[in-house]
């Protein structure tokens, strides 16, 4: 196969990647019952807590505004709660009720964790660098165009 034919075929199945992806997740925040940008967010605030709603709409990207609509959300829904900072009661620190993300959100992942895993076996040391390299490039350009979009 050329290299013009893999680069398509690559790319193709990169679109099909971020598709396959987003209905996970939105499969995912419907069995939550949040929508899929609230359960991403869950996700980068079970990655980085405690923080606070600055900082989560920095490493998100979405407004101040929009955060609040997203933490109003997880409250009601149980998997977050604030409390005010004992340093600066002006701010607002985001905790996880931990319990309940691991007993609702840990079993949807387990079994994918695990099919992942297996397929990754098959993989030597020098591929999976490679891999992670490329995700790794692919991140960061997925963040700067995200990034410049919203300016």
């Amino acid at each position: 196969m050329s290299r013009s034919n893999i680069l398509n075929n690559l790319t193709e199945e990169l679109r099909n990647n971020s598709t396959a992806t987003i209905m996970f997740h939105q499969a995912i925040g419907t069995k939550l019952g949040l929508n899929p940008t609230d359960h991403k967010c869950l996700d980068v605030i079970l990655r980085n807590q405690p923080l606070t709603a600055g900082r989560l709409s920095d490493l998100t990207g979405l407004t101040t505004g929009a955060i609040t609509g997203v933490l109003d959300r997880l409250e009601k829904a149980g998997y977050v709660y604030r409390m005010k900072d004992p340093q600066d009661q002006r701010r607002v620190i985001i905790h996880i009720d931990q319990e309940k993300a691991e007993k609702d959100i840990s079993p949807l992942f387990h079994l994918f964790g695990k099919e992942m895993s297996q397929m990754l076996s098959s993989y030597d040391d020098e591929d999976l660098q490679k891999i992670l390299d490329f995700i790794k490039q692919c991140n960061g350009l997925l963040r700067d165009f995200t990034e410049q979009m919203i300016k």
